[in-house]
């Protein structure tokens, strides 16, 4: 069974990832054709986020004191799946929040559980956490151009069933993950505080969540402006799924870069890039603008996360590894996704495809922050 603990931790991650693939680019395509305003479409995602701030780290050390995660995540899984299916009862403002805000909470707090488990798992073995995580990036990939390609032929409504088959199919890949305790086993809880005074650990959380949160307007937005530019679904999902190729091949790469770069200079570099992105994108919808400004996601997003999950692997206590993940989550990315995704959706409104000009700055902030950080202090 050990042999195949390579193949499980693939299929978890091509399940969810195929998930995201459908409600990335998608799902404010879905939530758009059900009567909602750009407004309104950025309080539906930013409701997402909320919750997590809490959520994330109060399952994520409960399962440290336990010492088991699996369990955890099939339960989450399966709450996930009965949040996504009431969306097709959903038709007033309040119900689609309250619906986003609570199948968001669970799905969210799947992830921090699956990479703790995924580290350590495939540490312990010798196997390359990105030559399994890519899978995740690869069913991303076909998902996105997929879907694109299903609503240029029949329109958004299955979007929601695309959406529910895929989170499905994440529980079924939860119940096949190996039993893995955590570094405590039942041992005595371990103190969260000695998390928190970690040196330079929430300086790495905001950098990297600020590089992160600079995508939230390509996120919630990116597709109703492709496609109000005259992009077809089609044309919209490749362009998505470029974006994350390029992620798959950074991913393929990582053995290497971690050869080349430590954590925290490599999320100096992915914050550069990505200023670069943003400021590419906000210049027109063109597509000699937007092919290469879509290679960037592999900086922008994919370096970044790397950088992020090694950080965390490395400069963390093992009994603490999922709260670790999971303050990352909640702050580095549900808190600022939350404030951020509201102004998003305002600014869209307000300003058009030119409000990538603000999602640069942010990454500015990020990138300045980050290159504060010490060579093995950080």
């Amino acid at each position: 069974m050990a042999r195949a603990v390579g193949p499980r931790l693939a299929l978890f991650y091509g399940a969810a990832f195929a998930a995201v693939g459908v409600q990335l680019p998608f799902w404010p395509v879905w939530l758009e054709a059900q009567g909602l305003s750009a407004a309104e479409i950025g309080l539906v995602l930013a409701a997402a986020f909320w919750p997590r701030v809490a959520t994330n780290l109060l399952i994520a050390y409960q399962a440290d004191r336990l010492g088991r995660r699996k369990p955890l995540m099939v339960g989450l899984a399966a709450a996930t799946v009965l949040g996504v299916a009431l969306f097709a009862l959903a038709a007033e403002l309040w119900a689609f929040l309250l619906l986003s805000a609570l199948s968001g909470a669970c799905w969210a707090a799947i992830g921090p559980l699956g990479e703790a488990l995924a580290l350590q798992e495939l540490a312990r073995r010798g196997i390359s956490y990105g030559r399994v995580r890519l899978w995740g990036s690869l069913t991303f990939v076909l998902a996105a151009a997929g879907t694109g390609h299903l609503i240029e032929r029949s329109g958004a409504g299955l979007v929601l069933g695309l959406l529910l088959g895929f989170v499905a199919l994440t529980l079924v890949a939860c119940l096949l993950l190996p039993e893995s305790t955590s570094a405590n086993g039942g041992a005595e809880p371990p103190q969260l505080a000695a998390l928190l005074r970690l040196r330079g650990f929430w300086r790495f959380v905001f950098a990297a969540g600020l590089i992160q949160v600079s995508h939230a307007l390509y996120y919630g937005f990116a597709t109703l402006h492709w496609r109000a530019a005259g992009h077809s679904g089609t044309v919209v999902g490749l362009l998505w799924a470029e974006g994350v190729i390029a992620e798959i091949l950074l991913l393929a790469s990582a053995s290497a870069l971690f050869r080349w770069f430590e954590p925290h200079r490599l999320l100096a570099v992915a914050g550069a890039l990505t200023v670069v992105r943003w400021s590419v994108t906000a210049l027109g919808s063109d597509l000699a603008l937007l092919v290469p400004a879509q290679l960037l996601h592999g900086a922008s997003f994919g370096a970044t996360y790397l950088a992020t999950m090694h950080y965390l692997r490395d400069h963390t206590p093992p009994a603490l590894q999922a709260s670790a993940q999971a303050i990352n989550a909640s702050v580095g990315f549900a808190l600022l996704f939350g404030l951020v995704t509201p102004v998003a959706g305002w600014l869209y409104a307000a300003a058009g495809g030119s409000a990538f000009w603000a999602m640069a700055a942010i990454a500015v902030a990020g990138t300045a922050l980050g290159a504060t950080l010490n060579p093995g202090r950080s």
